[in-house]
């Protein structure tokens, strides 16, 4: 096996952000996914939103199963932390280290078949018990690593590359998470950076779950005419339900101006972004609303992308179990090992 090194010299006025870093200190090792794959571009936007957010590398943990999508962290954040657990199981690990160590940022990075396959249970109960971190699953509806079947997330009316026909229904990932109750949910696609990477440091930024179904296609396998999850499908039958940017808390910035109109705004580094207002009608906080505009256009043949649904009122799973506020990791014997007395006290109290 060939072993390909990134080099270690570049430009040497890259662009730092606060912490001084380049975006190349973000970058991971080279990849080995087929040349045009999605997943790069997902990893790419990885590591743009962190490099914007200044997150320092050593506080991130990278958590993933097993499939293409779960190699890519390997490809970014190379200083992070990180665990590639067995296939569909990454929820449960990422679970058990988010309440041992808290003061890390958790990054999970999963499939279609990792996630909607083996995993689909757990993958549901990480939602319902808004386990505080970034859920990222690589969309492409095949499995790329066993040479191409039908994923549980690939539409009925797909075909496979060979004209085969699926012969079941698809499971729609963002719409299960948002009647399980995650907090953030969003769609994007691989190939829309400028959707993709102000949906990602947003997620970064949200306490809770936060779950971006990205349709991410695979060349080799689910690239061709036929396919819902191609380049070109996607991109001809996108709908966008919000325009996408994020702010980091500061002083608030407010603006008024009407439906329909545009207004250029100077943020807080002195750089300008252009809003523009529209799809005034569509509700963020309306969960059914949500899940009815994913389905109506779905039916349609489009793929709704954007933000589609954010409870900011929701708390996160170490809050719902009112854990103490340091890291479970850090807490001493006499801490974790109170005594009997403590102990009758709370076999007294379930009596």
């Amino acid at each position: 096996m060939t072993y390909i090194a990134k080099p270690k010299f570049h430009h040497p006025k890259l662009p730092l952000n606060d912490l001084g870093l380049t975006r190349r200190d973000y970058e991971g090792a080279m990849s080995t996914l087929c040349a045009g794959c999605g997943h790069d571009s997902v990893s790419a936007a990885i590591v743009e939103a962190c490099f914007e957010l200044n997150l320092p590398a050593h506080r991130v943990a990278k958590m993933s199963g097993i499939g293409c999508s779960s190699k890519t962290p390997t490809y970014f954040l190379s200083k992070s932390h990180g665990f590639n657990s067995v296939h569909g199981r990454m929820p449960s690990v990422a679970t058990g280290a988010n309440l041992a160590n808290n003061s890390l940022k958790y990054i999970g990075v999963s499939g279609d078949g990792d996630t909607a396959s083996i995993g689909f249970g757990q993958f549901a109960h990480a939602v319902r018990r808004q386990v505080d971190m970034l859920y990222v699953v690589e969309n492409n509806g095949t499995y790329g690593l066993t040479k191409g079947q039908f994923s549980a997330t690939n539409d009925r009316v797909s075909v496979g590359r060979k004209g085969q026909k699926n012969a079941f229904g698809a499971i729609d990932l963002a719409a299960m998470a948002i009647q399980l109750g995650a907090s953030f949910v969003a769609r994007s696609f691989s190939g829309d950076k400028d959707q993709l990477v102000p949906l990602m440091k947003a997620a970064l930024s949200h306490k809770g779950f936060a779950f971006i179904d990205v349709i991410s296609p695979c060349v080799t396998f689910n690239n061709h005419i036929g396919s819902t999850k191609s380049f070109e499908f996607v991109r001809d039958h996108e709908h966008t339900v919000t325009g996408v940017d994020y702010v980091p808390h500061r002083e608030t910035i407010t603006v008024d101006y009407e439906e329909g109109s545009v207004i250029d705004v100077t943020l807080h580094d002195q750089s300008r972004v252009r809003l523009r207002k529209l799809d005034t009608g569509y509700d963020l906080s309306d969960q059914a609303g949500a899940l009815q505009h994913i389905m109506s256009h779905q039916a349609k043949g489009e793929v709704v992308t954007g933000l589609l649904y954010l409870d900011a009122g929701e708390t996160e799973l170490k809050e719902k179990m009112d854990m103490v506020a340091a890291p479970l990791n850090s807490l001493g014997v006499a801490e974790l090992r109170p005594g009997m007395a403590a102990l009758e006290k709370i076999n007294a109290g379930l009596r």
